[in-house]
């Protein structure tokens, strides 16, 4: 397929897909609960979090998250007191359990009290046309609090190989704007053209198909091939075509 009629069926999956139909069976819906800005980025930043393994599994349990938090994340994360993270602990997702959460609850208080929230550091420490060294700088501020070294693995860090999908997932619904109802784009101090594609089995699997991606494992350096092809197709709103890639993978069967 040339390079024309790629971008051609990768524009028309991109319509097909990136619609409020989407919502109702993403993560995607969890942020879309809440109306202010901080709510909704906590939300978002857990429920990306926890966001691999079936999609069913992973939705019920960011609801439970939200339940567990009153539905209220930014209170919660700011005023609970220590008993309230008790049944925190309880929680289970994959590997992803209830220490992990409620480090990741003293992870964001210690975000939002001393460095001025998620979207400060991103902004701040963004760099080189790419979000990698705004990412590697989160886990590293993140992790001042005390914490289990089992948890470090719940935040990739780019910096050392990792595609980092989940946190490029989260970073898409804060900052992308499509006016389609899906992603939030509440963050305005965030170009869309910075975004990288969030790389999973499924965007990894049609990439290749569709001659995107000539590396057989899903790291850095696959997910900067896939960027650079995709920042070619479209250098204003580049991971649109996660829609794209992900519907033809997930809801076509591409592989």
């Amino acid at each position: 397929m040339n390079k024309e009629n790629l971008k051609d069926l990768l524009d028309t999956k991109y319509q097909q897909y990136n619609n409020s139909n989407f919502i109702e069976t993403d993560p995607v819906q969890i942020p879309h609960l809440f109306n202010h800005k901080e709510d909704i980025e906590i939300a978002g930043f857990l429920a990306a979090t926890i966001a691999w393994g079936n999609r069913k599994m992973v939705i019920n349990n960011c609801h439970k998250m939200m339940n567990l938090m009153g539905n209220s994340p930014y209170d919660f994360v700011m005023s609970h007191k220590p008993y309230q993270l008790e049944p925190l602990k309880s929680f289970v997702h994959r590997t992803f359990n209830g220490r992990d959460f409620t480090t990741f609850i003293c992870g964001l208080k210690h975000i939002y009290t001393n460095h001025s929230g998620l979207e400060n550091i991103f902004n701040k420490h963004q760099k080189e046309g790419y979000l990698h060294n705004a990412i590697s700088q989160l886990k590293q501020k993140f992790f001042e609090v005390e914490h289990e070294q089992r948890t470090h693995k719940h935040i990739a860090d780019p910096l050392r190989g990792s595609a980092a999908k989940r946190l490029h997932l989260f970073l898409r619904w804060m900052v992308r704007n499509d006016n389609a109802g899906v992603d939030l784009g509440i963050w305005k101090s965030i170009s869309p053209s910075l975004l990288s594609c969030p790389l999973d089995i499924h965007t990894g699997n049609v990439g290749r198909n569709l001659g995107l991606i000539t590396r057989k494992q899903d790291d850095i350096k696959t997910l900067m091939e896939l960027d650079t092809h995709l920042r070619n197709f479209d250098p204003i709103d580049p991971v649109k075509y996660d829609y794209a890639l992900f519907g033809l993978g997930v809801f076509e069967g591409w592989k």
